[in-house]
């Protein structure tokens, strides 16, 4: 199954130098992460720190008239009448015998998806893509967007350190890009598109093993299958355990998910529609106070943004919030009204400047150094102090 996908608009010199930080990520990127093969089957083998019962709150707050999300996805799917003509049907059907031993598991999964996978499936039709690409997270991390695994993995997409650096996901003390949804999800599907125009002529499955087992991998395994006069389709390769079961789990919750009835399944109802929407950060802002003007619990809001690690969104980490959609309108209010960065002083960590004050009285004030001060904030000049501007007091 060959879907050869538009050239990314990343330019020749861009695609080249990603590809190749991609190539020496994946020594140790994702074939190193080894954390799949069992994480839709109880017990799963990675550390979740979702409170499942706040999290059921917020969603089923939110009033979203929209499609089903199921049908919706149902509707993108590609591979349905594919794989059952192939040489991994057997490798297929196991697995839907094994994901139907545990018939709860696909439920609860399919509830932690829900703040999810209506933006996710609209990001996969957008490129083109087959949808079932929106279930990968299934199989990754069974849609936890906290998900640890024990080699370094992380987040909905399971990327590892090195592989979320090639790929621009920032790390720090105070946010990590691979546990964040939106940017997460932006740079698996671009490593996946990549992947396939890169090596394997637009072959999806070969870019899914790829994406498990690293490309170095995955085209040792195909020169190996050519040199012993086998196809190098994904079906034809010899590859560790894992990713040879990677592409026929992926199939078979799909299978599952395209006729639940069938193998009776009840999934749970998701709009097709977003239930978040971003709100752009400008100036430090802590989440309590977002929260605030939200009306909703500041645990609420940290389970929409699961790559901020602290209780601060600053600029320099993070360039935008994640909210319910129907109540992003108080906070982008808020945010514009001319004394909003008053009310936000409510915490020693946020300094708000005043007319007179300089660089060094601030950090005098707050027992910090100016330097420190300065660097927090990417302060370059300390006469560009503007009365108002919101200003973090640590790292």
């Amino acid at each position: 199954m060959t879907f050869y996908q538009r050239r990314r608009l990343l330019g020749l010199a861009g695609t080249l130098s990603l590809t190749s930080a991609l190539m020496a990520a994946s020594f140790d990127g994702q074939a190193a992460a080894s954390t799949t093969s069992n994480f839709a089957l109880p017990p799963t083998p990675y550390t979740t720190t979702t409170n499942s019962s706040s999290t059921k709150l917020l969603w089923s707050e939110l009033a979203v008239n929209s499609t089903d999300a199921w049908e919706r996805l149902r509707g993108g799917f590609a591979w349905q009448g594919e794989w059952q003509r192939q040489a991994g049907e057997q490798r297929v059907r196991y697995w839907i015998n094994r994901y139907l031993e545990s018939p709860r598991n696909i439920a609860a999964i399919s509830e932690r998806a829900k703040p999810w996978l209506g933006w996710i499936i609209q990001r996969v039709e957008a490129r083109g893509l087959p949808s079932e690409i929106a279930l990968l997270p299934f199989v990754e991390s069974a849609f936890d967007p906290n998900a640890q695994s024990h080699m370094g993995a992380a987040g909905l997409w399971q990327i590892m350190p090195r592989t979320g650096d090639a790929l621009g996901l920032q790390r720090s003390r105070n946010w990590d890009g691979r546990l964040d949804v939106v940017n997460s999800t932006r740079a698996a599907l671009d490593y996946i598109e990549l992947q396939a125009e890169q090596w394997y002529e637009g072959d999806l499955e070969l870019s899914l093993a790829a994406y498990n087992a690293g490309a170095g991998t995955v085209n040792k395994a195909r020169r190996a299958a050519s040199g012993h006069g086998k196809g190098d389709s994904y079906w034809d390769l010899s590859l560790p355990s894992e990713t040879m079961d990677y592409v026929p789990k992926l199939l078979a919750i799909t299978a599952i998910i395209n006729d639940p009835d069938k193998y009776g399944i009840t999934l749970p109802e998701i709009n097709a529609a977003p239930t978040f929407a971003s709100v752009r950060v400008t100036t430090p802002l802590t989440l309590d106070m977002a929260a605030r003007h939200l009306g909703i619990g500041p645990q609420q809001l940290a389970e929409l943004n699961p790559g901020l690690k602290g209780d601060t969104a600053h600029p320099r980490h993070v360039r935008e919030l994640q909210v319910p959609i129907d109540r992003q309108p108080r906070l982008v209010a808020a945010l514009n009204q001319q004394s909003a960065p008053a009310s936000f002083n409510n915490s020693d960590s946020i300094h708000v400047v005043q007319h007179g004050d300089t660089l060094s009285q601030i950090a005098s004030r707050h027992a910090i150094s100016p330097i420190d001060l300065a660097r927090w904030n990417g302060i370059r000049h300390s006469d560009a102090l503007q009365p108002g501007q919101q200003l973090t007091m640590s790292e």
